[in-house]
Order: C-alpha cells, then sequence, then structure tokens
C-alpha cells in the first residue's frame, strides 16, 4: 500500500461517464474537465494524425513523466490502426533499431526533444518531421505532447496513479456532443 499522501476521492464524474479521466482529480474543477475532455476527445478522434502514431508520442511521454497510468492503457483505436503491444514495447531506449516504422521513429525523436529541451529542436529535425508529416500533423502532434504531458503531470504530482495496474485497453477518447 503507498503510503503517498492523496487527495480525496473526487466528485462524482461529469455527465455519469465512468472512465479515468472523468473519475480523475480533474472532476474537482468541473468546467475545466468538461474543456479538457472535449479537446482531449477532439484530438483523439478529430485530428489528422492515425491513431498509433499519437499513441506512440502518448506512450513516450509516459516513459518520460513516468506515469503508471499512462504506461500501462492502450487506446483501441491505435490497437485497430496496428499499435500490437509488441510494437509499443519497443517504444523504449534503442528504438532507433527496433521494427517500429521510421515515422514513428521521427515522432519518438520528436517527442524526446519536445519533452526535455525544446531548444535543442535544429533544422536537421524539423526538416525530418517535415517529410513525414504535413504542418497540420505536426502542430496536432505537438499539442497532443503538450496535453499528455500535462495530464500525465497532474496524475503523478497529485499522487492519483495506481500502485500497479495490467496493461489495459481502454476505448479512445471521443469529443462529448
Amino acid at each position: 500500500m503507498s503510503t503517498t499522501p492523496r487527495l480525496p476521492s473526487p466528485p462524482a464524474p461529469v455527465g455519469g461517464a465512468s472512465d479515468a479521466i472523468n473519475r480523475s482529480v480533474l472532476a474537482y474543477q468541473p468546467e475545466l474537465l468538461r474543456a479538457f475532455v472535449r479537446v482531449y476527445g477532439t484530438l483523439w478522434s478529430h485530428g489528422v494524425v492515425d491513431q498509433a502514431t499519437k499513441e506512440v508520442a502518448r506512450l513516450r511521454n509516459a516513459r518520460t513523466t513516468d506515469c503508471r497510468y499512462c504506461r500501462n492503457v492502450r487506446f483501441a483505436g491505435a490497437r485497430a490502426a496496428g499499435l500490437s503491444e509488441g510494437l509499443a514495447a519497443q517504444i523504449a531506449e534503442g528504438f532507433e533499431e527496433s521494427e517500429l516504422s521510421e515515422h514513428h521513429k521521427a515522432v519518438i525523436r520528436y517527442a524526446d526533444v519536445f519533452l526535455t529541451d525544446p531548444t535543442r529542436l535544429g533544422d536537421a529535425q524539423r526538416a525530418e518531421m517535415l517529410r513525414c508529416f504535413t504542418p497540420s500533423q505536426i502542430v496536432e502532434l505537438t499539442a497532443g505532447l503538450a496535453l499528455f504531458m500535462g495530464f500525465s503531470k497532474i496524475a503523478v504530482v497529485l499522487g492519483q496513479e495506481p500502485e500497479q495496474m495490467p496493461t489495459t485497453v481502454v476505448p479512445t477518447p471521443t469529443r462529448p456532443a
């Protein structure tokens, strides 16, 4: 059992939803939660980047922020788009020699710079991203990384991540009406 102090359980989820984001500490701020769910669902379900590629970025962020929940959750849409557990396991050190696609390797390199020191993004890496992705896809990936990093840090700093959790496939977030 954890000795990390935790906030008390948040109030009932917005709209009665039962997914982890709606049960998160953001529920203490219902308007903020509604806005986050809308933007996060838009990113995942109405974007221009395929879900497997977004999942690669999200999982790389999970390794960097060391969020147990984020490391162990897989979105169903990314699975359906071909990101198997075997490929997800390769989003680790040594990924350059992995079976991941060149597009996915470019996303990992980009995520590493974004998450650790964005000032290191050089001309060669910008050119690589433009070879692999359209400008609108790069914007979406960058916004996604910001959301992934922010939400995972909220979970970590407020002690809301589970002590242990098996790898779990969950529905892909959707934008509420």
